[in-house]
């Protein structure tokens, strides 16, 4: 395994630019967040060519997710939803065979203004939307957020792990957009937390989300 680039994925830098122009990468399961790192396992060709050209220039790529249908047009350019999150290419890990291990590292939310079809693979012009970055959500808020995902936890007898995300000297944004990837949402879950107009919001959709999902699983031990 041939290591190409590895840079901090936990604190890039403030001042990098993200290119108006950003190579897509379309997926039917996943939600990338602006915050959160992202493992992919790259093996079609038109994706190792996008993977070379942003590791050559820009290093980012733009996560999306697919709509419903896309099956019937996968190896075309089936629809996407327009809000995504730009990753920043912080490691690439090339394979014998010419697969790609890479992570992205979430930057920032991105809204679709154009695509463009001129290579193997999908790109846009985009626009950045407002960052959460240096958010801090109400006492209330956060209070009643820790104690669902609390709730949470026990209901579906979860080990600690996601407690250290509780800590109080985790950054409000981390807390939001780490849970917002990692708990057990459906991908149209998550883009609706993706689509949040502020930190704020997110936060209420993300508590609402986990107390639906506490009663979900408290109903279907019930039926056992």
């Amino acid at each position: 395994m041939q290591v190409e680039r590895d840079r901090s994925a936990r604190n890039p830098e403030p001042t990098f630019r993200v290119p108006e122009y950003i190579p897509i990468f379309p997926l039917p399961n996943v939600v990338f967040f602006p915050r959160a790192s992202l493992p992919l396992h790259i093996f079609e060709p038109r994706y190792r060519e996008m993977c070379a050209d942003a590791n050559a220039s820009g290093q980012c790529i733009g996560m999306a997710l697919l709509k419903e249908g896309w099956e019937q047009d996968y190896y075309g350019n089936p629809p996407i939803f327009a809000v995504g999150c730009v990753g920043r290419l912080v490691g690439v890990h090339r394979l014998p065979d010419g697969r790609l291990n890479i992570v992205l590292q979430g930057l920032q939310r991105y809204d679709i203004q154009e695509q463009l079809y001129g290579k193997s693979y999908r790109q846009a012009r985009i626009t950045l939307k407002p960052s959460g970055a240096g958010g801090v959500l109400e006492p209330s808020v956060k209070s009643e957020l820790v104690r669902l995902l609390t709730q949470y936890l026990r209901a579906r007898e979860v080990g600690d792990q996601w407690r250290e995300f509780c800590r109080p000297d985790v950054e409000d944004e981390i807390l939001v957009n780490n849970l917002s990837a990692y708990l057990d949402f459906t991908p149209l879950e998550k883009q609706f937390l993706l689509e949040a107009e502020s930190l704020l919001q997110q936060a209420r959709r993300l508590s609402d989300l986990i107390q639906f999902k506490i009663h979900e699983w408290g109903g279907a031990r019930g039926l056992g």
